[in-house]
C-alpha cells in the first residue's frame, strides 16, 4: 500500500534526524552532542526530535530494536514439521547471504559507523545488551507457547539460541571493523554458522518441532 504524503513526509523527517544525528555523533562523540543541536541542524524543534525518538540513545539503536522480535517471528512462522533450530538456522544463513546488518555482515559505511559508535559508548553498549535480552525474552515466550514446555525450558533454549546468534554476529562484525570486506568474511561466516547451529541441533534437535496444523 502506498504511503500518503503526510506519512512519507514523516518518514523523511525521521530519516533526516537519524542521518544528521549519526553524522554529528561520529564527528564529535555521542556524549558531546545534544538533542537541541541535532534539532537545530535538521531545522526542527527539540520536541519534534523526541516525537520520533524517545531518547538520544534511541536515535542510534532504533534500527536494531526494530528487529528485536525477529527470532520469535521466525519460530512462529516456520513450516509444519520444521524445528525451531532448523528454522532459525535457515533464517540466519539467508541473512548472511543478504549481507544483513543484523548478523554483522553489512560493510555499508553507515552501518559500520553506527556499530563503532555503539561499541565505543557505554550507554549505547548497555542498550545493545538490553536488545539481546529482550530478543531472548520474546523468543522464550514463543517457544513456551509453541512447544508446551515449561517456561524454564523455554528460557534455557532461547538463551542458547540468542547467545549463539550474538556470538556469530559479533565475530563477523569484528572482522569487518578490522578492515575485511563482507564478501571475504562470508564463506567463514557460513561455516561458523553451520558449526554453531549443529551444536544447537545436537542439544535441541527435536525440541519444539512443529506438527501439522499447529498454531
Amino acid at each position: 500500500m502506498e504511503l500518503g504524503l503526510r506519512e512519507t513526509k514523516k518518514l523523511q523527517t525521521q530519516r533526516e534526524i537519524w542521518e544528521t544525528a549519526i553524522r554529528m555523533f561520529v564527528e564529535r562523540d555521542f556524549d558531546d552532542v545534544s538533542v537541541a543541536e541535532i534539532a537545530a541542524a535538521v531545522q526542527v524543534s527539540r520536541k519534534t526530535v523526541f516525537n520520533y525518538f524517545a531518547t538520544k540513545e534511541d536515535i542510534v539503536v532504533s534500527p536494531m530494536e526494530a528487529h528485536v522480535e525477529d527470532p520469535a517471528v521466525v519460530v512462529r512462522e516456520r513450516a509444519p514439521g520444521e524445528t525451531a533450530v532448523a528454522a532459525l538456522r535457515r533464517d540466519y544463513l539467508d541473512l548472511l547471504a543478504r549481507r544483513d546488518a543484523s548478523v554483522g555482515l553489512s560493510d555499508a559505511p553507515h552501518v559500520l559507523a553506527v556499530m563503532r559508535l555503539i561499541l565505543s559508548t557505554p550507554t549505547l553498549t548497555t542498550r545493545a545488551y538490553a536488545f539481546h535480552e529482550r530478543a531472548r525474552e520474546l523468543l522464550a515466550r514463543e517457544l513456551a507457547v509453541q512447544s508446551g514446555h515449561d517456561d524454564v525450558t523455554a528460557r534455557v533454549a532461547a538463551a542458547q539460541i540468542v547467545s549463539t546468534r550474538a556470538a556469530l554476529a559479533g565475530e563477523n562484525l569484528r572482522r569487518l571493523l578490522g578492515g575485511e570486506s563482507s564478501d571475504a568474511v562470508y564463506p567463514d561466516a557460513v561455516a561458523d554458522a553451520e558449526r554453531a547451529f549443529d551444536l544447537l541441533e545436537h542439544g535441541l534437535g527435536d525440541y519444539c518441532a512443529c506438527t501439522e496444523g499447529a498454531a
